[in-house]
C-alpha cells in the first residue's frame, strides 16, 4: 500500500523540487487539476460560450462528486467562492430574536468568527466562546455553555490552530436533541478525513477547496440539509437563484427548491473544473484510504519529534487529530525552525508559538523522515 501511495508523487509536479507539508494552508495543484482547468480556459479562448452546456455538465458533475465526498444529497449543494461566504449566509440567515446567543470555541480561524460576532450589533446575539484547555475542545463545556436562548452552534471539523478534531457527531446529536442549528466549518476536514453530514446531523457545512481537496482558491462547496433549507432566510438573493434564471425581463422572486438558491450569480466556472477534477482524484485514492494513510504519516512524524524532544501540542491519540501536527521547541523560535525548514526546500507554517506540519496522501515516510533529520535535537 505505501509504494502505491508514493506512485501518486508523480502526479504532483510540487514534489519535484518541495517536501511540501502545508495542506492545512494552501495545497498545491494536481497534474489532472491543472489540466481541466487549462483546458477550460482554452475552450472558453477559442470557442467564447459556445460549450456552454458543457460547461453547466461540468458543474453538476462536481455537485453531484461534492455530495457523494460528504454523504448528501446534490440538491444539498451549492458553490461559494470561500469559505467565509458559506458561514455569512448561515450566520445571516438565521431568523435572530433579540436575547439569542450562538456557541462556538476561542479557537476559531477568524472566518468563523467575526460572521457571528457581528450579529450583536445588528440583532444583539451573543457569540460565547468556549476555551480550549491543553489542546482540547472539551465536549463537556460545550454542553456547559448552551442554554434555552441558544440558536446555533458553530465549529470547525478540526481546528486549524491545534490540529484537534471535534467529535462533531458527539456534538450532532445534542443540537439535533435541542433544535439547535449545527454549522460545521470543514476546510481543515474535507477531503483528508471522513465526513459524513447525515451521521454528525450537520444542518450547514462550509468548505473551500484549496486546501485539503487539492483544488484551486476560488472554489469552495456549501452544504445547507434539504430539512432545513427553507428555516434560512436567503440574505444574498440573486438573479441565479431564481426558479426561471434565463428569463431575464419575466422578473419572478420565487427561490429555487434546492441549495443552488444560495448561487448569488455567475460561477467561477475555471475553478469548478479544477474542483472537479480534485474531488474526482479524491474519489478515486478514496477517502478512507486517505484517512488512513495521513494518520500513519502523522503518527511517525509525532513519534519522531517526541524522540528529538520537540512538545507535540496536537493530540496523539489517532481519533483527535486528522492531517494537522503542531510541535513546540524550547530552544528554538518559530521563525528559526521555519527558516531551516525552508531553506531546506520544506514548506510547512508558523502557527502560534509552533511549527504546523500537514501531509498529505501523496507525502512519503522518506520525506518524513528527511523533516526529522533537519530538525535539530530539542
Amino acid at each position: 500500500m505505501t509504494t502505491i501511495f508514493n506512485d501518486w508523487q508523480s502526479e504532483f509536479p510540487v514534489t519535484q523540487k518541495y517536501v511540501y507539508m502545508n495542506h492545512a494552508g494552501v495545497a498545491p495543484l494536481s497534474k489532472r487539476v491543472q489540466k481541466a482547468m487549462v483546458d477550460f480556459v482554452e475552450d472558453a479562448t477559442v470557442n467564447g460560450a459556445v460549450n456552454v452546456d458543457d460547461w453547466v455538465d461540468t458543474v453538476e458533475e462536481c455537485r453531484d462528486s461534492a455530495a457523494e465526498l460528504m454523504n448528501a444529497e446534490s440538491t444539498e449543494i451549492a458553490f461559494m467562492k470561500n469559505t467565509t461566504q458559506g458561514i455569512l449566509i448561515a450566520a445571516n440567515g438565521i431568523d435572530w430574536n433579540t436575547g439569542d446567543n450562538v456557541v462556538t470555541t476561542s479557537v476559531e480561524f477568524p472566518a468563523n468568527v467575526y460572521p457571528w460576532w457581528s450579529l450583536n450589533d445588528r440583532y444583539g446575539v451573543e457569540t460565547r466562546m468556549v476555551p480550549e484547555k491543553d489542546g482540547v475542545i472539551h465536549l463537556q463545556d460545550l454542553i456547559d455553555t448552551i442554554d434555552d436562548k441558544t440558536r446555533a452552534l458553530t465549529i470547525s471539523h478540526v481546528e486549524f490552530a491545534s490540529g484537534y478534531r471535534n467529535d462533531i457527531t458527539a456534538i450532532g446529536e445534542i443540537c439535533q436533541q435541542r433544535d439547535i442549528w449545527f454549522v460545521v466549518d470543514a476546510i481543515q476536514s474535507l477531503g483528508a478525513i471522513m465526513v459524513d453530514v447525515k451521521k454528525s446531523k450537520i444542518d450547514i457545512l462550509a468548505a473551500d477547496g484549496h486546501k485539503w481537496m487539492l483544488a484551486p482558491e476560488g472554489a469552495a462547496v456549501f452544504y445547507c440539509s434539504d430539512s432545513k433549507r427553507d428555516r434560512l432566510i436567503n440574505t444574498n438573493l440573486g438573479w441565479a437563484g431564481v426558479v426561471n434564471p434565463r428569463d431575464f425581463l419575466d422578473y419572478d422572486i420565487t427561490q429555487k427548491p434546492d441549495a443552488t438558491r444560495f448561487e448569488e450569480g455567475s460561477y467561477n466556472t475555471t475553478g469548478i473544473y479544477g474542483l472537479n477534477a480534485a474531488i474526482n482524484l479524491l474519489k478515486q485514492v478514496r477517502i478512507k484510504n486517505i484517512e488512513n494513510r495521513i494518520l500513519d504519516l502523522t503518527n511517525k512524524l509525532i513519534i519522531g519529534l517526541e524522540q528529538k524532544g520537540y512538545k507535540v501540542v496536537t493530540s496523539k491519540c489517532k481519533s483527535d487529530r486528522a492531517g494537522i501536527v503542531i510541535f513546540e521547541s524550547n530552544s528554538y523560535t518559530p521563525t528559526e525552525l521555519f527558516n531551516l525548514l525552508q531553506d531546506n526546500n520544506i514548506i510547512a507554517a508558523e502557527r502560534g508559538n509552533g511549527i504546523r506540519i500537514s501531509p498529505h496522501f501523496y507525502n512519503t515516510e522518506s520525506e518524513i523522515e528527511q523533516i526529522l533529520n533537519i530538525l535539530p535535537d530539542n
